[in-house]
């Protein structure tokens, strides 16, 4: 645990008493968002930072107070950012880049704060997992934002769930619905697919949408049950019409299999056909139920028994302030276990599971996943370094 500096001590880079050298890496929409944030928090000062693009890093730098020569652009402009000097550093890119991103930060000893999903295949899952384990040796921080798991009332049903009260569980499902983002013919780069999120609908770049925006219901399975599931079999489709330019389904039905017999069964469906948003977690036991939401209410329930409910209240920005102060917290006084993180990489290689085995047709088992290591090809042809 690091020693609260006395005063008129100051730890080596820092701008002030208390204040993290914070660096940031990705300034498209949620990247924006979230540095406000940070801002708002009132413990950072935001010294650096990068996007591919140099006019939303230059934008970045003017809203933020940060000296021009310090907004970087470029594939390697996340590099750049890390030479200057950061503290901390908060990846909010495409997540195809996220594993090169976050083992250069954990190699330089600055503190992670990255998003959702953590990759996008299984060597992505495990080069995260390992720099992970190697920020925990150097006493660093690395925190993965979820924000259904930080809900007040979300963690009083799943303790429920997992205390045993509701009984042995049947089933469950997860839930994830949207209206899809925009998906234009491809140009002669992918430059014109890293933003807006495009991405979503490009499996080497955002995973896919069972990927990048399902894995908030999916996460919440891993964090109730414990465990990921043994293998998975489904279907999947792309219902958008032509022309378009990503690979990604943006219908997915998957059955998931547990080593006790337990059946999960998740649906996804990304379509702007009014269907109201969704991302959920639903268990079921033989007399009782309970559903954990990202939006509305979560609850549980036993036959007999009085329903117990609450609100989940702006959780899309509450949670992410939860995840800052917690991050800040962590970062001054330990502990560096990072329990985020072996959560999103199981939560990650489940969603890949019933990913793959929707596109393969056929019924793909965990082990077998794990034991192909599939990396997915990434064409940065004509990219600016």
């Amino acid at each position: 645990m690091r020693a609260v500096p006395g005063a008129g001590e100051q730890p080596e880079g820092r701008v002030g008493w208390g204040k993290i050298k914070l660096g940031l890496v990705g300034q498209g929409g949620r990247g924006r968002w979230i540095a406000r944030l940070f801002q708002k928090h009132g413990g950072y000062q935001i010294t650096a930072v990068a996007d591919y693009f140099p006019e939303v890093a230059e934008a970045a730098g003017r809203e933020f107070g940060v000296e021009k020569k310090y907004c970087f652009s470029g594939l390697k402009g996340y590099q750049k950012v890390l030479d200057s000097g950061v503290e901390a550093i908060v990846l909010k890119t495409p997540p195809c880049f996220f594993p090169e991103h976050a083992k250069a930060a954990v190699e330089a000893g600055v503190h992670v704060y990255m998003a959702k999903p953590v990759a996008v295949d299984v060597p992505g899952c495990l080069t995260i997992q390992e720099a992970a384990q190697e920020a925990t040796r150097k006493n660093r921080v690395f925190l993965v934002d979820y924000q259904m798991p930080t809900d007040p009332v979300n963690q009083k049903v799943a303790e429920f769930i997992r205390s045993g009260q509701l009984g042995p569980l049947a089933r469950v499902t997860t839930v994830g619905i949207s209206g899809g983002h925009a998906d234009p013919p491809k140009t002669e780069t992918i430059a014109s697919r890293l933003r807006g999120l495009i991405w979503d609908n490009d499996i080497p770049l955002g995973g896919g949408y069972i990927v990048s925006y399902d894995i908030h219901a999916i996460d919440v399975a891993v964090w109730v049950l414990g465990r990921m599931p043994t293998a998975a079999k489904g279907a999947c489709r792309i219902a958008r019409p032509e022309p378009r330019g990503g690979d990604s389904p943006d219908v997915f039905s998957v059955i998931f299999e547990y080593e006790d017999g337990l059946v999960h069964d998740h649906f996804s469906q990304h379509l702007p056909n009014r269907t109201p948003g969704e991302l959920s977690f639903k268990a079921f036991s033989y007399t009782g139920h309970a559903v954990i939401n990202y939006w509305g209410s979560s609850a549980y329930e036993i036959r007999g028994q009085k329903r117990i409910e609450g609100a989940v209240e702006n959780l899309y920005e509450a949670g992410a302030m939860r995840n800052i102060a917690a991050f800040y917290k962590a970062v001054l006084e330990g502990p560096y276990d990072n329990p985020t993180v072996p959560r999103a990489v199981s939560g990650c290689l489940t969603c890949i599971l019933g990913r793959e085995a929707c596109l393969w047709g056929r019924r793909v088992t965990m082990a077998e996943l794990l034991a192909e290591k599939r990396k997915l090809p990434l064409d940065l042809t004509g990219l600016i370094e």
